[in-house]
């Protein structure tokens, strides 16, 4: 019988493209990998592995056992979550990879109110990029994924996981608010551009199109937020003088209220917070879907449909309170 603890390594190797990537995925030293896979071998008596350069190559005979493994696990995921869901408790551990703004703005209250409800059920949170975070947990790496998708912009699809919209959010102009946009007017060089108010002091932006000649932050190409937001600034006819570019949504935050920069924002982002920036409508009113992705076999896991209904119940009650950024003054 093969070990199905060694065949799920030589999945991980197929999938991670090295020893030392496998390591770190598992916790184990890349030795103990090496030594196991070099069991696995002995166990079905054929070469699975090839060295090529100081990379290893799978040869077809491993293929042939990453292709059952798959399967091999899919079943017994689908058996565990089975097994769990007869005991009707939310129990044991749950792996949630979230992007930024959903960790700040959905999950302090859904971990709060599933402590209460589920005491015996223990949910880690990892922040990932939705890309990444829908990769791994196809890869086993978590069991839930909190993930977002743009307007025309299609998130990685994975036929093992499933999908779950849970929100939308507005997608906003986000530009400093009266009194905030001294050091913007002199940095963007604003005068005189299309869609700006004259208040006598540095004119202020009210349109997309206003803030073509603005300093802009964006979050690092590759991403979809950015994909979106450059092509929104395309269609209306101009391409962003992008200065600043982070990850960090509080730092764009900042960026925006402290006069730096404008940026096109979602509405996520200013749940339970103030704001002295000014949101200005799109034409088009774009919005964003937030969405919850986990692995088919295990979406009947007591855990998972618990972090699901509460996730759910958090996101409609902030829907139903405003307390989104269509709740915070200065829209328009």
């Amino acid at each position: 019988m093969l070990d199905v603890r060694r065949l799920r390594l030589l999945r991980e190797l197929k999938l991670r493209g090295t020893l030392a990537a496998v390591a770190a995925a598992l916790n184990q030293s890349p030795s103990s990998v090496s030594q196991q896979l070099a069991q696995l071998e002995d166990e079905v008596g054929v070469e699975l592995l090839q060295k090529s350069g100081r990379r290893v190559q799978l040869t077809a005979q491993a293929e042939i056992l990453v292709e059952h493994t798959a399967a091999v696990l899919e079943r017994l995921e689908r058996a565990e979550s089975e097994l769990d869901a007869s005991l009707l408790r939310a129990t044991g551990v749950v792996r949630i990879a979230v992007f930024q703004s959903a960790a700040l703005a959905l999950m302090p209250a859904a971990l709060s109110l599933l402590a209460r409800l589920h005491p015996g059920l223990r949910v880690e949170m990892t922040q990932r990029e939705p890309e990444t975070a829908l990769y791994e947990t196809w890869a086993r790496g978590f069991d839930l994924v909190i993930a977002e998708q743009y307007p025309g912009h299609a998130a990685p699809i994975h036929p093992e996981l499933d999908r779950l919209a849970l929100t939308t959010d507005a997608l906003r102009l986000a530009v400093p608010g009266p009194g905030g946009a001294g050091g913007l007017g002199v940095a963007g060089g604003l005068g005189g551009a299309g869609g700006q108010a004259d208040t006598g002091d540095a004119p202020r932006i009210t349109s997309l199109e206003g803030a073509a000649r603005a300093a802009w932050v964006m979050e690092p190409r590759g991403s979809a937020s950015r994909h979106w937001a450059e092509q929104a600034c395309r269609q209306a006819g101009f391409e962003p003088d992008v200065r600043f570019e982070t990850a960090d949504l509080q730092a764009q935050m900042r960026l925006i209220e402290s006069g730096n920069a404008v940026a096109l924002m979602p509405d996520l982002v200013w749940t339970d917070r103030g704001t002295s920036a000014q949101l200005i409508d799109l034409p088009s009113a774009p919005r964003r879907t937030v969405f919850t992705s986990v692995r088919r076999a295990s979406a009947a896991r007591p855990g998972i449909l618990a972090c699901r209904e509460v996730l759910a119940r958090v996101a409609a009650e902030q829907a139903v309170s405003g307390s989104t950024a269509s709740g915070v003054p200065g829209c328009s």
